[in-house]
């Protein structure tokens, strides 16, 4: 089964980083890729974290949509 973190934020030298079930993780970033931001998902692979460019797109067009559906529950027209 592989291993999937978010990062939640960077603070000093780690990253802390929350799984599937929001339970938190802090890991060294010089563990992690180079370029890693607030909000990429990480995969774990036998050579170490990856940033997953396709996780990390899905989950920010999945958080836009509901961020905008919630705006318009609110504001409506």
């Amino acid at each position: 089964m592989e291993a999937w973190l978010a990062v939640d934020r960077i603070e000093g030298e780690h990253a802390v980083c929350l799984d599937e079930v929001k339970q938190k993780s802090i890991l060294p970033l010089a563990e992690l890729p180079p370029g890693l931001k607030e909000g990429d998902w990480l995969r774990q692979t036998p050579q170490g974290w990856v940033i997953d460019q396709e996780e990390t797109r899905r989950r920010r067009e999945q958080n836009r949509d509901l961020f905008h559906r919630l705006l318009k529950k609110n504001h409506p027209q």
